[in-house]
């Protein structure tokens, strides 16, 4: 995977897991932290999360910025790693209200911009050399998959840790209790029946009328707290991804450095070619706009639906794919298996791939007999299939281009951006079919009718195929078409267009508690087409300047 491209790649491939650790557990239980503590309703909960995640790429601009006045890249992302550390201890801290989570929230975006467009830019910079030049689209599409391992096993974790806390407290996790507790606290649920039976469900013991107000603060605050431990296992990968940075940046490339040394200058383009250059870029930033408006929904109305309509169990056979052990089985046998049927493959290869999927068969076998029934499943635990799926789907994906490469067909980057909003549109088709017929008002009880995983799952499969044609083909068109004294910058405003489409998350919890789910859906089908036909109708002008 990393044949023939710069050792500097590995230290960014595993520099950057720990960032995409705390992503993927915001994204898995921000939403349920902020409606569980502070009791906001899903559209409030919306809002906070949009402005987040809008700060976290939004800020890249400023990131950018201080990195190429200064032109000290590394320095930048090592104050951003630091003050993302911070920002992920001050979650942990339980006991405190809404205002001193949204400063740690802040915290936490503004590390994060110092950090991640300095970093992809680094990344461009080592294939700017001409010997690594044509390696600049797989080296993003391997990074992308790198800074992925770290975020398959965020979801995970986060429901270990919760659900062990609770259970500490000598209760058991229920997903709707807290927003009962909430109504009852503020007298808004007039019969309180359905609130004792789940009551008397999580504690083991009848909970009657007198005896629910005692229970209602003991059970918020054990189930909040789980979630202030969970963040903390985030700070812990931030302290491994401070580590690697430090003890191995002397292998990333120092412009400033390198300057300093060889008395060279930052190449100057025409005034008419950087003004083509900066208007493609901004082109481009237009559509992306679109594209992470709906693919975000994943860590919002994408949760709320697992929460609230998805099945909360499955059978031994589907569990597999639940439990990051029996999932981790599986992706190791399909790379066993991958190697023991590739033609390319020596006897060597192929003896070790062998041997590898027939443990791993053992493995799935084992966890499948030692499986329930009937499995529980948290909500968040969805988030772990986009990042699995972007392990399983990168080499493929990155095979699947250099076969059209080889035959001179392979589509230019810009391409692949449209034809990823084609396939972000299906992936958000299969949410409406799956959601047809359910309840719009969200008058949900217990007993509520719940819809099968495997619409979220072929939906998460879909917006990832999406995603790797799309999110590593355009970062990898901005390190290439940006002019050389805006490369952080540049980098920085494909995060900024990011923040602009995560600033309008809030469009898709808004929708959530006021129309049929189905409709929430289909806006983001017509958005992701919009934008496919825009590009399209531009596609000329893109590929004159990459």
């Amino acid at each position: 995977m990393f044949k023939g491209h710069p050792k500097g790649l590995i230290i960014a491939f595993f520099a950057n897991m720990g960032e995409r650790f705390g992503f993927y557990t915001m994204m898995g239980i921000l939403v349920f932290y902020l409606t569980a503590k502070y009791g906001l309703t899903e559209s409030n909960a919306g809002v906070v999360y949009s402005v987040f995640y809008a700060l976290i790429y939004g800020l890249a601009l400023v990131g950018g910025i201080v990195a190429d006045r200064t032109m000290n890249y590394k320095g930048t992302i090592f104050v951003g790693l630091v003050t993302m550390l911070a920002g992920y201890v001050l979650m942990t801290i339980p006991g405190f209200g809404l205002v001193f989570t949204l400063v740690a929230l802040f915290v936490i975006a503004f590390g994060n911009g110092l950090f991640k467009g300095n970093l992809q830019a680094v990344v461009g910079q080592m294939y700017d050399d001409p010997k690594y030049a044509h390696l600049r689209d797989s080296a993003f599409s391997v990074f992308y998959m790198g800074i992925n391992i770290g975020a398959l096993f965020a979801p995970s974790v986060a429901a270990g840790i919760i659900n062990w806390f609770i259970k500490s407290e000598g209760y058991l996790r229920d997903n709707e209790l807290p927003s009962l507790i909430h109504k009852y606290q503020d007298g808004l649920l007039g019969d309180t029946t359905p609130l004792q039976v789940l009551a008397s469900k999580v504690s083991g013991y009848s909970v009657s009328l007198e005896q629910l107000p005692e229970f209602s603060e003991k059970y918020l605050a054990a189930y909040s707290a789980g979630f202030n431990y969970a963040f903390g296992a985030a700070a812990v990968t931030m302290i491994i991804s401070f580590l690697v940075f430090t003890m191995f940046k002397n292998k990333l490339p120092d412009v400033k450095k390198k300057i300093a040394k060889e008395g060279e200058k930052i190449i100057e383009m025409s005034k008419e070619e950087t003004k083509q250059r900066l208007t493609a870029l901004f082109l481009v930033f237009g559509v992306v706009i679109f594209f992470w408006m709906a693919f975000h929904q994943n860590g919002l109305t994408m949760n709320f639906f697992a929460r609230d309509y998805t099945e909360t169990s499955v059978g031994p056979g589907t569990y597999l794919i639940f439990n990051i052990w029996s999932l981790l089985s599986i992706i190791v046998g399909i790379f066993g298996l991958s190697a023991l049927i590739n033609k390319k493959s020596s006897a060597k290869s192929k003896f070790i791939g062998a041997a590898v999927a027939f443990l791993a068969a053992i493995g799935v076998y084992y966890f499948y007999t030692n499986n329930d029934a009937v499995n529980p499943i948290s909500p968040e635990i969805f988030q772990h299939f986009n990042p699995a799926m972007i392990v399983l789907l990168t080499p493929i994906i990155v095979g699947l281009f250099a076969w059209l490469n080889s035959r001179k067909m392979e589509p230019s980057a810009p391409r692949k951006i449209g034809i990823g909003m084609i396939i972000t549109a299906f992936g958000f088709v299969i949410l409406l079919v799956g959601s047809i017929g359910l309840d719009p008002f969200k008058e949900l009880m217990p007993d509520s009718p719940r819809v099968s995983s495997y619409y979220l799952i072929s939906t998460y499969f879909t917006l990832t195929i999406a995603e790797l044609f799309l999110s590593p083909m355009g970062i990898s068109f901005v390190s290439k078409v940006s002019p050389p004294k805006y490369q952080g910058l540049m980098q920085g405003g494909w995060l900024g267009a990011t923040a602009l489409g995560n600033q309008m998350l809030w469009v898709g919890s808004y929708l959530y508690e006021r129309v049929a789910i189905w409709q929430v859906w289909s806006i983001f089908i017509v958005l992701s087409l919009i934008a496919a036909a825009f590009i399209f109708s531009i596609m000329k002008k893109l590929e004159k300047v990459s």
